[in-house]
């Protein structure tokens, strides 16, 4: 559940489709309204199925226009370790999705989309941790968690639990700092670079969004409380707000005849 600062809300959809658009123009929402307060406003993002489904919809947003874009620092919650345009790096499918549209036509300074690095520019995922680190760092406005305010942090959840490349009984969960090296993924590819528990929990608002009935028991498990180290997505809670954001199938409902 979220700590005692934050408050905890779980929306179902009817399907996937329908989670997807509504994740989108809940995002452009809450952008919008923290523009409306103050500048610049840090997004993380995710990958996945669902997670590049809600960007393909903010692309096709009305609202798109009506966001600043150029006071928008997008960031990434984890990211496999391999080469630049990877086809399997969620940078990758979030540029082709959304990313590359709004740096060509929409004012999105290239420089305020922050990839984790790979294998084109550092050797190592620790090598990658580090770097990525302090980039955060750069941006942290002099937080003692060396992380900026992130206004919404997207996070997908795995049928085993597992968000950003934290998985169940993983060393990495025990990560300090902002940012972790991770070997022996158990979902390939195995080297992977995360945020830590400690960056995620630093966010204001935290979004787990999840489809399909394959993670109903583990939406369950962790909504329930039960132990981080079986179920990471139990961790994952924000300082204002934790959003579960749902399909009907994830969360263990059936579609009404």
């Amino acid at each position: 559940m979220a700590d005692a600062s934050g408050v905890r809300l779980v929306v179902v959809h009817p399907d996937k489709e329908v989670l997807a658009q509504a994740a989108a123009a809940r995002l452009l929402t809450r952008v919008l309204d923290v523009q409306s307060v103050r500048s610049p406003v840090h997004v993380v993002l995710t990958g996945g199925t669902v997670g590049i489904a809600t960007l393909a919809a903010v692309a096709a947003s009305p609202l798109v226009p009506a966001v600043d874009w150029s006071n928008v620092h997008l960031w990434w919650g984890d990211e496999r370790f391999l080469p630049d345009g990877d086809p399997d790096r969620n940078e990758t499918q979030a540029r082709e999705a959304l990313l590359d549209g709004l740096v060509a036509g929409h004012g999105l300074p290239a420089a305020n989309v922050h990839a984790m690095p790979g294998p084109t520019s550092v050797a190592t995922p620790e090598e990658g941790a580090a770097a990525y680190a302090a980039t955060l760092a750069e941006h942290a406005d002099g937080a003692a968690d060396g992380v900026p305010a992130f206004d919404v942090l997207l996070l997908g959840m795995g049928p085993d639990g597992h968000v950003a490349s934290l998985f169940p009984g993983h060393e990495g969960l025990a990560a300090q700092g902002t940012t972790t090296g991770v070997h022996g993924s158990p979902k390939p590819p195995p080297e992977r670079v995360s945020l830590t528990f400690d960056a995620i929990r630093a966010a204001r608002e935290v979004w787990v969004v999840a489809a399909g009935a394959e993670k109903a028991d583990r939406v369950a498990a962790a909504l329930a409380g039960d132990p981080v180290s079986e179920v990471p997505a139990a961790g994952a809670v924000g300082q204002a707000r934790t959003l579960w954001l749902l399909d009907l199938e994830s969360a263990g409902a059936t579609t009404p005849k």
